[in-house]
């Protein structure tokens, strides 16, 4: 009896302590699946009916919790995974955290982060995208070019120190990747800042980016020089109705002498709720490619999303996508396209826990 006793005794203890420290680990994730029609869907030209993961938002599990230090500080961290929900693998090159992997500290000045993290330009510019950065149907972060050229957002880094602070209705945000090359600092690095405001239904940010070269690296040869990227958005939430619009300019440069790689993005959408569970949303991509192949392409989004409940969705998603002058043309930002234009429907269901 006094074992159990001192046992009854002992957790209480374990209880009282992690009550005062207001510890708290929370589990969550994102299981999205599709089917999905695409014509033009290889080089033969032909149609393709497949089961995608990610229709709307990209698959995922993850861990994040927080412990109060006292004095208004707290310890955070952040674990997220990506799925292929398709196949049970990992979404990409086999790394478990490949979305997150944070530790850091945070109070009213703002919160500090080390690891692997989205860039500051990609969650800024995430609330002025309507379609959310949907990989059915959503060109904001990048779109698959002709060539093969994507001229896409600086989304994610490792090695990262990033900072996000907010102030009233004003929000500021950094981040820096070391290169963690011995003697050169900028071999390999990035920078990335960002400044956003808010008051009342109206909201804009704009950022800026720079990704360098691996500078003298000879196994393989880098030739890139940098890449540098500005973004801005805007927005305006009437109630039932919300307008976004976004804008991307995009620079790659080169040691060797090549030409840079020059282009603008635009898009333009809308968000209508009909009811609280059913909204409708619309989105056009436009993309000028300055020299080059001039493809030029430009993407047609609509998307019909239903509540079934607070956690669980259903959806419709259609694209169509062309690019001029012949050129090649992908709905998606992953994939090479095979014809100057593609029409995609995905119907898809979603739950969020």
């Amino acid at each position: 009896m006094k074992r159990k006793a001192w046992f009854v005794a002992g957790m209480a203890c374990v209880a009282t302590s992690g009550a005062a420290a207001q510890s708290s680990v929370t589990l969550y994730g994102i299981v999205d699946s599709g089917v999905e029609y695409l014509n033009h869907a290889g080089p033969g030209g032909g149609s393709a009916v497949k089961v995608i993961s990610g229709g709307k938002n990209t698959s995922r599990w993850g861990l994040r919790g927080t412990e109060d230090l006292g004095g208004g500080l707290k310890a955070v961290f952040q674990l997220e995974s990506g799925i292929a929900l398709d196949t049970g693998k990992l979404d990409t090159d086999n790394t478990l955290f490949d979305r997150r992997a944070t530790v850091g500290l945070q109070n009213k000045w703002g919160r500090l982060l080390l690891g692997r993290d989205f860039t500051t330009t990609y969650d800024f510019m995430l609330p002025f995208d309507p379609m959310g950065y949907a990989p059915n149907y959503s060109w904001a972060t990048s779109s698959t070019a002709s060539g093969g050229r994507k001229d896409g957002m600086f989304s994610r880094a490792t090695n990262v120190v990033r900072y996000d602070g907010k102030f009233g209705g004003v929000k500021l945000g950094a981040t820096v990747a070391l290169g963690e090359v011995p003697g050169e600092f900028k071999s390999s690095s990035k920078y990335d800042v960002g400044v956003g405001y808010s008051s009342g239904g109206f909201a804009t940010a704009v950022t800026w980016d720079r990704q360098n070269g691996a500078g003298g690296s000879t196994t393989p040869a880098d030739t890139m020089d940098y890449i540098q990227g500005v973004h801005a958005g805007a927005s305006y939430d009437f109630g039932s109705l919300a307008l976004y619009g976004g804008y991307r300019n995009y620079k790659r440069t080169f040691t060797n002498g090549a030409a840079s790689q020059l282009s603008d993005m635009y898009w333009l959408g809308a968000a209508y709720d009909f009811t609280p569970a059913f909204t409708l949303y619309g989105a056009v991509y436009k993309q000028n490619i300055k020299g080059a192949t001039d493809g030029d392409p430009i993407l047609f989004s609509l998307r019909a999303q239903y509540n079934l409940s607070k956690r669980t969705m259903a959806y419709l998603s259609a694209g169509y996508a062309k690019a001029r002058n012949g050129q090649t043309v992908s709905l998606s930002r992953d994939l090479v396209g095979s014809a100057n234009n593609q029409v995609g429907v995905t119907a898809g269901l979603q739950h969020r826990f």
